[in-house]
């Protein structure tokens, strides 16, 4: 394929004029665009994306339909784990830009009708904040180590971790240091990588100092806050063993109670609701509270959006369930039944950057191995994205997955930057191949992502297929799905603001899943066979580029109006 600069202009043409920000709870049934910055688009020659690429970028999404963007770490930050090794939570790194450019991002944004939501980093910071380097410089028992959790070891001249706790990332949860006089000290805890400190949420100044961060960044004018690790922050009295401590590590599932999910969590975010209420109150402009939750009880992850508490958190089980229409209409139902009874919504996601791509799940493949079947892996996404948009509450965006794109499984070791891959020393292969670079053309060697140095990660040759400018000249593109289906979304009042009635066999062991909202039907064949459409209805949309004719594809989903 080749593309042409005409083809790039394209893809970065003006969106519609700008769009008046609607004042209501815009969050409950939003359609939000994750951009992991330093792999969105490269403005300066760098090799790592930033925000000037970001801004060059607002018109394409805007025309892509969506209603927010939620940015991944841009503060300043050694970047051990890209940015969730936070220095400073009131700046913007240098390799990303200023605050001035934030500014530019963010009003630029509000122009065009889009909502600015930020990560923010509570459980953790980079051992480089200036916190830490008070802490290591002071004594033990001193002020400056509550802050953190520091405690002496175990064992013979402690010379074991103070627990059994293991890091998230591989290895122990505790690091230990060494004191002025060159002797082995006291050890601090550290949930994933070693550059990594977990605060001691017990101590009030760290409750002072984040809402002075949330102040920062809502006076600058963003819209809320996507929160990491939300089930983190708050650790057992004690610190004590817990027997399940090794399954952290192993599955990379917070199990240890003692680390994870303690019930003093909820009163942060009971205070972080009370600050971003107070904001609304104030400009009427409605804030979101998105937090990133690592519990398995759809119940249990309901407690967390009680409505004094976050207003959403991502329904990561939907990610996770195989290409089935028996556990699709299972994990919706139980999503829908428990989180719709704490009066908020469900946050539907199938792609994130901390997980390998749907096309490449449903294909079979995964990282470090085979790709697996990509075209039947692609059909299946494409219908599992309409699936999604037609369900009640939010969806979730990650970028790239509006051009289809798969996993990089094959990326080599010696490339690999997470330290997921090398802390378990190459057992758990980490998370760079939802990470590689955007393709927006096939031109230049990077696929339009930058003008200068070899991208932070290696693109492979396959992404000249799935560049941007070149889908927009393909009608059957997934970049034209993604905008038809998040336009019908926007247009048909039934999928804001009616409940989800099933159709269809009620066990969905045909392997179909149909639902109504309004007037509008959702089918999706998960089973071997085409099956027949639905009698008296009106095609509106197809995941599969030929039209169902008489029956409908198998590993597609279709938008009738009944």
């Amino acid at each position: 394929m080749t593309l042409t600069a005409a083809d790039d202009a394209a893809v970065a043409a003006p969106a519609p004029a700008s769009v008046p920000v609607d004042l209501a709870p815009w969050w409950r049934t939003a359609v939000v665009y994750q951009i992991y910055v330093r792999s969105f688009r490269d403005s300066t020659g760098t090799g790592t994306g930033d925000l000037g690429g970001v801004l060059e970028r607002l018109p394409y999404l805007r025309r892509l339909g969506v209603d927010a963007v939620w940015l991944s770490p841009f503060y300043p930050s050694p970047q051990h784990d890209h940015g969730y090794d936070v220095a400073d939570y009131h700046g913007v790194d240098p390799r990303f830009g200023d605050l001035d450019l934030m500014r530019r991002v963010i009003d630029r944004a509000h122009g065009l009708g889009l909502r600015i939501v930020v990560d923010i980093v509570p459980n953790h910071c980079s051992t480089e904040h200036p916190w830490f380097a008070a802490a290591l410089a002071a004594a033990p028992g001193s002020r400056e180590r509550a802050l953190f959790h520091f405690a002496d070891g175990r064992g013979r001249d402690g010379a074991e971790p103070p627990n059994n706790w293991r890091s998230i990332f591989g290895g122990s949860s505790w690091a230990r240091t060494t004191a002025a006089d060159g002797t082995p000290g006291q050890w601090y805890l550290h949930s994933f990588a070693p550059e990594q400190a977990d605060f001691n949420w017990a101590d009030a100044r760290v409750g002072d100092y984040f809402d002075s961060v949330l102040r920062f960044w809502l006076d600058l004018g963003v819209d809320g806050f996507r929160i990491d690790v939300a089930h983190g922050l708050h650790k057992q009295d004690g610190l004590p063993d817990d027997p399940h401590a090794a399954l952290d590590e192993s599955t990379g599932d917070p199990v240890n109670s003692a680390a994870w999910n303690r019930p003093e969590v909820h009163d942060v975010w009971r205070r972080w609701r009370a600050l971003t209420d107070a904001y609304e109150r104030r400009d009427g402009r409605a804030r979101v509270l998105v937090g990133e939750i690592g519990v398995l009880d759809p119940r249990e992850l309901a407690r967390y959006q009680r409505p004094d508490e976050l207003h959403q958190s991502f329904f990561f089980e939907f990610l996770r369930t195989d290409w089935d229409a028996v556990a699709f209409r299972d994990v919706i139902g139980r999503g829908l039944a428990a989180i719709a009874a704490s009066g908020s919504g469900v946050s539907w996601v199938l792609n994130n950057h901390d997980m390998p791509r749907a096309v490449t799940r449903y294909a079979g493949g995964e990282p470090g191995g085979r790709p697996g079947d990509t075209a039947l892996g692609e059909r299946r996404a494409r219908a599992a994205l309409l699936m999604m948009l037609a369900l009640p509450g939010s969806v979730y965006l990650y970028q790239g997955e509006e051009l289809g794109l798969p996993e990089v499984v094959d990326l080599p070791a010696e490339v690999l930057q997470d330290p997921m891959f090398h802390r378990s020393g190459g057992a758990r292969r980490g998370r760079d191949g939802c990470r590689v670079p955007l393709p927006w053309s096939g031109a230049e060697s990077s696929y339009g992502f930058t003008t200068g140095a070899a991208p932070w990660l290696p693109q492979p040759d396959w992404f000249a297929a799935y560049g941007a400018a070149g889908q927009e000249h393909r009608g059957d593109s997934t970049l034209h799905l993604y905008r038809a289906a998040l336009a019908l979304r926007s247009a048909l009042p039934g999928l804001r603001d009616s409940d989800l009635t099933w159709t269809g066999a009620p066990d969905a062991a045909d392997g179909v899943l149909s639902f109504r909202r309004g007037r509008l039907l959702c089918t999706v064949n998960c089973g071997p066979a085409p099956v027949p459409v639905p009698e008296a209805a009106v095609l509106l949309l197809s995941s599969d580029p030929e039209p169902p004719v008489g029956k409908q594809p198998t590993d597609s989903a279709a938008w009738w109006l009944v």
